[in-house]
């Protein structure tokens, strides 16, 4: 039987059609035949396709109908989330693979977090989210992945004890921040870039808690903060002190300890 690191031949449902075919649209997952069906024939007309329920009626692409669609992510992404306890979300590329240093760093630190009782929330695809949502198992936590719906689909890796599927960008980046104690950024691309500036943005602007975020990779990250030192901050666009809502490091092992202590900060206001 193929391993989960080896894939082996490709699935097919019970029609013999590779499952890579399937396309998902928000929780629905949709095999290479049902679009034709769902959209009706040649023939269909405009009374069939607003009565019979074959037919996908006009109203379902309009901007109301797309406001329920996004409340029910949240609701959903709440319900979903709200008794996952203690967490730590863990953004990086879905393009690294398992033999790579990176991908064993991350499967490292999630497995240390999980041992403390965090739970870890990632993308729930493939590379780096797949490395934290294993690690996380590995180490007896409850592995989470917010899942997108992308235009080539990104199934959820077979590491993820509790997934969740969005439409929007928006909806599913509120469920990692608001039900996170920390983040944890290794090296990535614009995704990733961008949920560590929608991270650092909510900080200094006071929009949420301070929460740590650290940045894993010295060599990987270096050249960023020193444009932030050297241009942010030299040509005012930021405060000094605003460089101190991150911290740079290659030890999982300061990982670990600096959302301990941010736990206990936490555990400490709240007592007070």
């Amino acid at each position: 039987m193929p391993s989960r690191d080896d894939p082996g031949e490709p699935r097919h449902d019970h029609r013999g059609e590779p499952i890579s075919d399937h396309r998902r649209s928000g929780r629905l997952t949709i095999g290479p035949r049902a679009a034709a069906k769902m959209a009706g024939g040649p023939h269909m007309t405009e009374d069939r396709k607003l009565l019979e329920p074959t037919a996908r009626p006009a109203f379902l692409n309009t901007d109301p109908w797309r406001a329920l669609r996004i409340l029910s992510e949240f609701v959903e992404g709440f319900d979903a989330l709200a008794t996952v306890g203690r967490a730590i979300t863990i953004f990086g590329s879905a393009r690294i693979g398992s033999d790579s240093p990176v991908y064993a760093q991350t499967r490292e630190i999630a497995r240390r977090l999980a041992k403390e009782g965090y739970a870890i929330i990632t993308g729930g695809g493939p590379g780096l989210m797949e490395a934290a949502n294993r690690g996380c198992q590995e180490g007896g936590g409850m592995s989470v992945g917010c899942n997108i719906e992308l235009p080539h689909e990104q199934d959820l890796n077979d590491y993820v004890d509790l997934g969740v599927a969005f439409r929007y960008f928006f909806a599913r980046k509120t469920m990692f921040v608001k039900y996170a104690d920390g983040f944890v950024i290794m090296p990535g691309g614009f995704g990733t870039m961008d949920e560590l500036f929608e991270a650092v943005t909510l900080i200094q602007t006071g929009k949420i808690e301070h929460f740590p975020i650290i940045l894993v990779g010295t060599a990987f990250f270096g050249g960023l903060i020193d444009w932030f030192r050297t241009r942010l901050v030299g040509d005012g666009m930021i405060d000094a002190a605003d460089l101190d809502l991150v911290v740079v490091t290659d030890d999982p092992g300061e990982v670990v300890e600096i959302m301990k202590r941010a736990s206990r900060r936490r555990a400490e206001d709240a007592s007070t």
